[in-house]
């Protein structure tokens, strides 16, 4: 049993710092607490300054309105058929229902544990020979680890269908130089409380294309027309970040690189304190990606090894999470035509993510490591 000293180990809690308290201040003492204002903007230039490729940006309520739409942008709608990645959290498949459209689930390839470019080839192949076209692909960059953007993006160009890129979890990672949010037609940033940085709750859409983000803007401010009155042409969302959490998100830029070299950091511990224990093994970067860790996962010999080791944490007062259930597996979308040759389900039953946050200190993680050690022996 734990004791009352133990103190709790989060997975991956918020790391603020003097910053965003001075940002949100300044909102309070301007009276900008409205859901626009100066840190809106602000905080979409210092994302677009961050990702450069030329991006535009449009700071959003959430991830999941973001990839809301992200597709509508992409023309997605009633009956359309849009390839997702199996092995991702539930907002990455969501929006593709609420606009009525058909998700079909890829599983992922073992070097990065992303969607498998030779299952994607196999599901758009198979779609068009029912006379299907696929009107997007949701590639998702997993727990910071680039996804084989050259090989996903080669398939999508020989086909004609757009890649909405979820970067989630991947603000701060790079594939081949280039950080991830800058590949897809259109990309998505998150920023909940659990992620590399944060405003609390709050999402970004990120395009080359000014346009995409203009139009992204009109729909999340419940698409008013340009009128004295409000007129409304189309149906809109209210899906804008509020001014208050933009400057959290503001404060927070300042310090990104700070927190992927943490988090980076606290990979290095697992891998050195961990890898040289038989049957675990890690996730580990492919030539010319690197990851901002956001969280660092194990692999188990076994269900039954990543169970030990997850209940034992939990009694150390530890949290840890096993990676996430695959789509295709969950009772909401087991009905849905998937392509998986069983990768993500040995990922999910063997793989355990370890308390990844920033804020971490040596003695925490040497606490994780020393109570997996135990579990082990």
């Amino acid at each position: 049993m734990k004791t009352a000293t133990q103190s709790k180990i989060w997975l991956s809690s918020p790391h603020m710092g003097e910053m965003e308290r001075s940002y949100v201040k300044e909102a309070f003492e301007t009276n900008w607490v409205a859901p626009l204002g100066p840190n809106v903007l602000g905080f979409e230039t210092d994302i677009q300054n961050y990702l450069q490729n030329d991006v535009h940006v449009a700071a959003l309520s959430s991830g999941t309105a973001s990839i809301h739409l992200g597709l509508k942008l992409l023309g997605v709608g009633q009956g359309d058929e849009v390839l997702c990645q199996s092995f991702t959290f539930s907002a990455s498949a969501n929006p593709i229902m609420y606009l009525g459209a058909i998700p079909i689930f890829i599983d992922s390839e073992k070097e990065t544990w992303n969607m498998s470019p030779e299952l994607l080839e196999e599901a758009i192949k198979n779609r068009l020979r029912h006379g299907k076209k696929p009107k997007a692909i949701i590639a998702v960059h997993l727990y910071g680890m680039p996804y084989k953007i050259g090989e996903i993006q080669d398939i999508a160009k020989k086909y004609q269908i757009p890649i909405l890129e979820d970067s989630a979890e991947a603000l701060g990672s790079y594939y081949k130089g280039r950080k991830c949010g800058t590949f897809g037609e259109i990309a998505i940033l998150s920023f909940n409380g659990n992620k590399i940085i944060t405003t609390s709750g709050g999402g970004a859409l990120v395009s080359r294309n000014e346009n995409y983000k203009d139009k992204a803007i009109f729909l999340a401010t419940q698409a008013r027309d340009n009128a004295v009155h409000y007129e409304h042409s189309e149906i809109g969302y209210n899906y804008r970040m509020s001014n208050v959490l933009a400057g959290i998100g503001r404060g927070q830029m300042q310090v990104l690189d700070e927190r992927v070299y943490a988090r980076r950091k606290n990979y290095e511990h697992y891998f050195k304190q961990l890898n040289g224990f038989e049957g675990i093994s890690f996730l580990e970067e492919p030539y010319q990606m690197s990851s901002n860790r956001w969280l660092s996962c194990i692999l188990t010999p076994s269900y039954e090894v990543r169970e030990k080791i997850r209940l034992k944490l939990e009694i150390e007062n530890i949290e840890s999470r096993p990676l996430w259930k695959p789509m295709h597996l969950q009772p909401i979308f087991m009905d849905q035509m998937n392509f998986s040759d069983g990768t993500s389900e040995k990922l999910f039953k063997k793989g355990l993510c370890l308390p990844s946050g920033s804020n971490l200190s040596l003695d925490d993680l040497e606490r994780v490591t020393e109570n997996i050690k135990t579990a082990l022996k």
